[in-house]
Protein backbone atom coordinates (compact mmCIF):
# COMPACT_ATOMS: atom_id res chain seq x y z
CA UNK A 1 0.00 0.00 0.00
CA UNK A 2 1.02 3.80 -1.23
CA UNK A 3 0.26 6.21 1.41
CA UNK A 4 1.01 9.74 1.87
CA UNK A 5 1.55 11.05 5.56
CA UNK A 6 0.52 14.76 6.32
CA UNK A 7 2.68 16.03 9.16
CA UNK A 8 4.93 14.13 8.32
CA UNK A 9 7.53 15.28 10.68
CA UNK A 10 5.43 14.95 13.80
CA UNK A 11 5.25 12.80 16.40
CA UNK A 12 2.29 10.88 15.42
CA UNK A 13 3.31 10.79 11.90
CA UNK A 14 6.93 9.53 12.56
CA UNK A 15 4.93 6.42 14.63
CA UNK A 16 2.74 5.76 11.96
CA UNK A 17 5.99 5.92 9.30
CA UNK A 18 7.98 3.67 11.62
CA UNK A 19 5.08 0.78 12.00
CA UNK A 20 4.33 1.38 8.17
CA UNK A 21 7.80 1.11 7.29
CA UNK A 22 8.19 -2.15 9.63
CA UNK A 23 5.88 -4.32 7.59
CA UNK A 24 2.86 -3.73 9.94
CA UNK A 25 0.43 -7.22 9.83
CA UNK A 26 2.89 -8.21 6.89
CA UNK A 27 1.55 -5.25 4.68
CA UNK A 28 4.41 -3.99 2.58
CA UNK A 29 4.00 -0.03 2.69
CA UNK A 30 5.56 2.65 0.36
CA UNK A 31 5.62 6.08 2.47
CA UNK A 32 5.53 9.44 0.96
CA UNK A 33 5.04 12.92 2.96
CA UNK A 34 4.22 16.46 3.06
CA UNK A 35 5.08 18.83 5.89
CA UNK A 36 5.35 22.91 5.51
CA UNK A 37 8.18 22.45 8.08
CA UNK A 38 10.85 20.28 6.31
CA UNK A 39 13.96 22.33 5.93
CA UNK A 40 14.81 20.14 2.57
CA UNK A 41 12.62 18.54 0.21
CA UNK A 42 13.76 15.11 -1.22
CA UNK A 43 11.64 12.65 -3.26
CA UNK A 44 9.49 11.40 -0.85
CA UNK A 45 8.95 14.25 1.30
CA UNK A 46 7.66 17.92 0.15
CA UNK A 47 6.67 21.51 1.83
CA UNK A 48 3.47 21.68 -0.12
CA UNK A 49 0.28 19.26 -1.59
CA UNK A 50 0.74 21.06 -4.75
CA UNK A 51 4.59 19.10 -5.11
CA UNK A 52 3.12 15.78 -2.62
CA UNK A 53 2.57 12.56 -4.04
CA UNK A 54 -0.76 12.17 -5.87
CA UNK A 55 -0.61 8.15 -6.97
CA UNK A 56 -1.18 6.75 -3.28
CA UNK A 57 -3.88 4.48 -2.21
CA UNK A 58 -4.67 6.58 0.90
CA UNK A 59 -3.73 10.14 2.60
CA UNK A 60 -2.83 9.83 6.71
CA UNK A 61 -3.39 13.28 8.16
CA UNK A 62 -2.00 13.61 11.76
CA UNK A 63 -0.83 17.35 11.10
CA UNK A 64 -3.48 20.50 12.62
CA UNK A 65 -6.92 21.86 11.34
CA UNK A 66 -4.94 24.93 9.89
CA UNK A 67 -4.33 22.27 6.98
CA UNK A 68 -7.76 20.95 6.76
CA UNK A 69 -8.75 22.96 3.75
CA UNK A 70 -5.74 22.46 1.51
CA UNK A 71 -6.08 18.45 2.72
CA UNK A 72 -9.71 18.60 1.85
CA UNK A 73 -9.24 20.18 -1.57
CA UNK A 74 -5.63 17.89 -2.72
CA UNK A 75 -7.64 14.53 -1.54
CA UNK A 76 -11.18 15.16 -3.19
CA UNK A 77 -9.13 16.82 -6.90
CA UNK A 78 -7.35 13.63 -6.66
CA UNK A 79 -10.18 11.23 -5.66
CA UNK A 80 -8.09 9.79 -2.59
CA UNK A 81 -9.18 7.92 0.14
CA UNK A 82 -8.13 10.23 3.43
CA UNK A 83 -7.69 9.15 7.20
CA UNK A 84 -8.24 12.20 8.96
CA UNK A 85 -6.65 11.76 13.02
CA UNK A 86 -5.86 15.95 13.87
CA UNK A 87 -7.89 17.05 16.26
CA UNK A 88 -9.39 20.43 16.91
CA UNK A 89 -11.58 21.02 14.22
CA UNK A 90 -14.14 23.58 14.41
CA UNK A 91 -17.59 22.95 13.56
CA UNK A 92 -17.14 24.72 10.05
CA UNK A 93 -14.18 22.44 9.67
CA UNK A 94 -16.42 19.28 10.38
CA UNK A 95 -18.93 20.69 7.84
CA UNK A 96 -16.24 20.96 5.32
CA UNK A 97 -14.92 17.26 5.72
CA UNK A 98 -19.03 16.11 5.55
CA UNK A 99 -19.36 17.65 2.62
CA UNK A 100 -16.10 16.12 1.22
CA UNK A 101 -16.97 12.75 2.37
CA UNK A 102 -19.88 12.81 -0.65
CA UNK A 103 -17.54 12.51 -2.82
CA UNK A 104 -14.84 10.53 -1.60
CA UNK A 105 -14.08 8.42 1.23
CA UNK A 106 -13.40 10.27 4.65
CA UNK A 107 -12.25 7.93 7.72
CA UNK A 108 -12.44 10.63 10.31
CA UNK A 109 -11.90 9.69 14.53
CA UNK A 110 -10.90 11.95 17.39
CA UNK A 111 -9.25 8.63 18.69
CA UNK A 112 -7.91 5.62 16.50
CA UNK A 113 -7.72 3.40 19.48
CA UNK A 114 -10.11 0.25 19.71
CA UNK A 115 -10.22 0.48 23.32
CA UNK A 116 -11.28 4.35 23.34
CA UNK A 117 -14.34 2.96 20.79
CA UNK A 118 -15.15 0.45 23.36
CA UNK A 119 -15.02 2.98 26.24
CA UNK A 120 -17.34 5.45 24.52
CA UNK A 121 -19.74 2.25 23.68
CA UNK A 122 -19.86 1.75 27.73
CA UNK A 123 -20.51 4.85 28.52
CA UNK A 124 -23.71 5.20 26.52
CA UNK A 125 -24.93 2.03 27.60
CA UNK A 126 -24.10 3.26 31.54
CA UNK A 127 -25.92 6.84 30.81
CA UNK A 128 -29.10 5.64 29.56
CA UNK A 129 -28.95 2.63 31.81
CA UNK A 130 -28.50 5.49 34.90
CA UNK A 131 -30.41 8.18 33.78
CA UNK A 132 -29.93 9.90 36.70
CA UNK A 133 -26.75 9.81 37.60
CA UNK A 134 -23.96 12.81 37.46
CA UNK A 135 -21.43 12.15 34.43
CA UNK A 136 -18.14 13.81 35.15
CA UNK A 137 -14.87 13.21 32.30
CA UNK A 138 -11.02 14.02 33.40
CA UNK A 139 -8.39 13.63 30.72
CA UNK A 140 -4.75 13.55 30.62
CA UNK A 141 -1.97 14.26 28.17
CA UNK A 142 1.38 15.34 28.01
CA UNK A 143 2.44 18.83 28.11
CA UNK A 144 2.97 19.06 24.41
CA UNK A 145 -0.79 18.98 23.41
CA UNK A 146 -2.02 22.06 22.01
CA UNK A 147 -6.16 21.75 22.07
CA UNK A 148 -8.15 21.24 25.35
CA UNK A 149 -10.37 19.56 26.33
CA UNK A 150 -8.86 16.39 24.09
CA UNK A 151 -10.83 15.93 20.98
CA UNK A 152 -11.69 12.09 22.44
CA UNK A 153 -13.32 13.98 25.91
CA UNK A 154 -15.40 15.41 23.77
CA UNK A 155 -16.39 12.36 21.35
CA UNK A 156 -17.31 10.90 24.44
CA UNK A 157 -18.82 13.68 26.57
CA UNK A 158 -21.17 13.71 22.97
CA UNK A 159 -22.24 9.90 23.27
CA UNK A 160 -23.72 11.16 26.52
CA UNK A 161 -25.37 14.39 25.43
CA UNK A 162 -27.23 11.46 22.77
CA UNK A 163 -29.25 9.69 25.98
CA UNK A 164 -29.41 13.28 27.91
CA UNK A 165 -30.66 15.86 25.17
CA UNK A 166 -30.88 18.69 27.38
CA UNK A 167 -27.03 18.45 28.96
CA UNK A 168 -24.33 20.95 28.51
CA UNK A 169 -21.19 20.73 29.06
CA UNK A 170 -18.78 22.30 31.78
CA UNK A 171 -15.38 22.35 31.12
CA UNK A 172 -13.46 22.92 34.26
CA UNK A 173 -15.48 24.04 37.40
CA UNK A 174 -15.12 27.21 39.39
CA UNK A 175 -17.02 29.65 41.76
CA UNK A 176 -19.35 29.41 44.39
CA UNK A 177 -22.47 27.26 43.19
CA UNK A 178 -23.70 23.62 43.16
CA UNK A 179 -23.57 21.16 40.56
CA UNK A 180 -26.11 21.63 37.74
CA UNK A 181 -27.96 18.31 37.10
CA UNK A 182 -27.38 18.64 33.49
CA UNK A 183 -24.15 18.96 33.32
CA UNK A 184 -20.99 17.06 31.88
CA UNK A 185 -17.97 18.36 33.77
CA UNK A 186 -14.73 17.74 31.22
CA UNK A 187 -11.58 18.60 32.93
CA UNK A 188 -8.13 18.67 31.18
CA UNK A 189 -4.30 18.02 32.83
CA UNK A 190 -1.65 18.24 30.76
CA UNK A 191 1.27 16.77 32.64
CA UNK A 192 5.05 15.07 31.55
CA UNK A 193 4.69 12.89 28.39
CA UNK A 194 1.82 11.30 29.23
CA UNK A 195 0.34 9.65 25.94
CA UNK A 196 -3.51 9.85 27.20
CA UNK A 197 -5.91 8.99 29.64
CA UNK A 198 -9.60 9.24 29.85
CA UNK A 199 -11.50 8.47 32.96
CA UNK A 200 -15.83 8.51 32.78
CA UNK A 201 -17.27 8.93 36.28
CA UNK A 202 -21.11 8.42 36.50
CA UNK A 203 -22.09 8.45 39.99
CA UNK A 204 -25.82 8.28 41.16
CA UNK A 205 -26.89 8.25 45.14
CA UNK A 206 -25.97 4.66 46.06
CA UNK A 207 -23.53 3.76 43.37
CA UNK A 208 -20.57 5.13 41.14
CA UNK A 209 -19.59 3.52 37.79
CA UNK A 210 -15.74 4.61 36.75
CA UNK A 211 -14.73 3.55 33.31
CA UNK A 212 -10.53 4.07 32.77
CA UNK A 213 -9.13 3.92 29.45
CA UNK A 214 -5.04 4.44 29.53
CA UNK A 215 -3.00 4.25 26.68
CA UNK A 216 0.48 2.99 27.22
CA UNK A 217 2.17 3.40 23.68
CA UNK A 218 1.33 6.08 21.18
CA UNK A 219 1.45 2.77 18.35
CA UNK A 220 -1.62 2.03 19.33
CA UNK A 221 -2.81 5.06 17.40
CA UNK A 222 -0.62 3.95 14.64
CA UNK A 223 -2.14 0.67 14.33
CA UNK A 224 -5.46 2.49 14.36
CA UNK A 225 -4.46 5.00 11.48
CA UNK A 226 -3.17 1.58 9.26
CA UNK A 227 -6.23 -0.48 9.78
CA UNK A 228 -8.34 2.76 8.89
CA UNK A 229 -6.48 3.41 5.72
CA UNK A 230 -6.93 -0.37 4.85
CA UNK A 231 -10.64 -0.26 5.40
CA UNK A 232 -11.49 2.76 3.24
CA UNK A 233 -9.23 2.06 0.73
CA UNK A 234 -11.66 -0.02 -1.55
CA UNK A 235 -14.67 2.49 -0.73
CA UNK A 236 -16.52 4.46 -3.21
CA UNK A 237 -17.06 7.74 -0.86
CA UNK A 238 -19.08 8.40 2.64
CA UNK A 239 -17.77 9.47 6.09
CA UNK A 240 -16.55 6.21 8.17
CA UNK A 241 -15.02 6.24 12.29
CA UNK A 242 -13.93 3.78 14.29
CA UNK A 243 -17.39 2.27 15.19
CA UNK A 244 -18.09 0.95 11.57
CA UNK A 245 -14.35 -0.42 11.18
CA UNK A 246 -14.93 -2.36 14.95
CA UNK A 247 -19.34 -3.15 13.99
CA UNK A 248 -20.67 -0.87 16.87
CA UNK A 249 -23.48 1.90 16.07
CA UNK A 250 -22.47 5.21 16.39
CA UNK A 251 -22.04 8.46 15.37
CA UNK A 252 -18.43 9.64 13.36
CA UNK A 253 -18.75 13.40 13.50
Amino acid sequence: MKILLTGYLGRMSNEVRLLAESGYNGEKYDVFGVDPFCEKETERLKKDFSEAEKDVDCVIDFSNPAVTQKLLSFVTENRLPVVIATTGHTETEKYEIKKAAKRIPVFYSSNFSVGVAVLKNLVKKAVEAMPDADAEITEIHHNGKADAPSGTAISIAEEIKKARKDAYFTFGRKGNAVRNKNEIGIHSIRLGNVVGEHEVMIGGKNETIILTHRASDRRVFAEGALKAAKFIINKKKGLFGMEDLLGIKGENI
